[in-house]
């Protein structure tokens, strides 16, 4: 058994006219950006998904457009989180598993349920929407994450709650939210938004050098150094498959960023 996970890093979506020249070549079909940038990318993170339903058939299409091991992050509908009580948000979340993101298939990878800015930690109501998350559909194991972006998360209790249901907190890096850098499910998310247009590659090669090893770090099951942790027990060692995407920031730049760490991870 190796001694360290997978290592998949990628960008946000795959359609944004900036991109059609620096990253996507000029002539490039707009049909053909998908199979482009999963030639490049490891994986991508949805967005779409967390606005409104797509086709089933755009998830069969993906997923015969991508290479065997490409994966696919996926943010959950909005509708499942932006709401006063979480604990009644089963239907949603049913409505999203059985809308055709299973035709995924081995692609699917990680589901980013992300919270507004303004919602608060209540443990008894996120635990309730903990249990409404499916370990398995189909037969095929599924991985939650947390996107939470509110003080009040950045506490101990709420970081052993996430742990004890095996859900990933999605550490938001460079960024204006809190920065939650523990680790809590078999797998590292982490989003990365700080990408400048002053930088060839978005990042200084210092500071890719710097997020590279810090994959490395997680994938070897440990938490690097120099991140913010709130849990009072340090996570399992084991190693973990990491998902790292470089989001937002001078988000022309985020491609040449992801394709920088993909050299040095």
């Amino acid at each position: 058994m190796s001694n360290v996970g997978k290592i998949r890093i990628g960008i946000g979506g795959w359609t944004f006219e900036p991109w059609r020249g620096p990253f996507y070549p000029e002539k490039l079909s707009q049909k053909r950006e998908l199979e482009y940038a999963a030639s490049k990318l490891s994986s991508i993170e949805v967005n779409g998904t967390y606005y409104g339903s797509i086709k089933v058939e755009s998830f069969s299409k993906w997923h015969d457009e991508t290479p065997a091991d490409f994966v696919f992050a996926l943010k959950a509908p909005r509708f499942a989180t932006n709401r006063k009580i979480l604990a009644e948000a089963g239907g949603s979340v049913e409505k999203f598993f059985t809308g055709g993101v299973m035709e995924l298939k081995d692609k699917l990878g990680p589901i980013n349920w992300q919270f507004m800015a303004t919602k608060k930690f209540d443990p008894d109501d996120f635990e309730a929407f903990l249990k409404l998350l499916p370990k398995s559909v189909d037969g095929r194991p599924i991985r939650h994450a947390v996107e939470v972006r509110h003080e009040s998360f950045c506490a101990p209790d709420f970081v052993a709650l996430v742990r004890q249901y095996g859900v990933a907190v999605i550490a938001s890096c460079d960024s204006k939210f809190p920065e939650i850098a523990d680790i809590t499910a078999p797998f590292a998310y982490v989003r990365i938004m700080g990408t400048s247009e002053s930088e060839e590659n978005g990042y200084s090669p210092a500071e890719l050098d710097r997020w590279a090893e810090r994959a490395k770090h997680w994938a070897s099951g440990k938490v690097p150094a120099g991140l913010t942790t709130y849990g009072a027990d340090q996570p399992d060692p084991s190693p973990r498959d990491v998902f790292l995407y470089v989001i937002s920031g001078f988000k022309d730049k985020n491609p040449a960023a992801a394709m920088e760490l993909i050299k040095r991870a």
